[in-house]
């Protein structure tokens, strides 16, 4: 699952920890999920679009082998 958290995150200047805050995790996993490393939960999927006040397709897409 391929996403563009970090385009995100700069266009409103947010830090991974600012992120990792307003969604109730760690920095860790907010840098994890960047790098695709870990793959959330739908929940946190869903709040980490809505701090971006975007739709879930805009910020995570699935690649062909996912």
């Amino acid at each position: 699952m391929k996403n563009n958290i970090r385009v995100e995150r700069a266009i409103v200047r947010m830090t991974q920890q600012q992120l990792a805050e307003a969604v109730g995790v760690s920095r860790q996993t907010i840098n994890a999920i960047e790098l695709c490393k870990y793959v959330p939960s739908a929940v946190l999927a869903l709040k980490i679009a809505k701090t971006f006040s975007k739709a879930v397709e805009e910020i995570f897409t699935l690649e062909e082998n996912d």
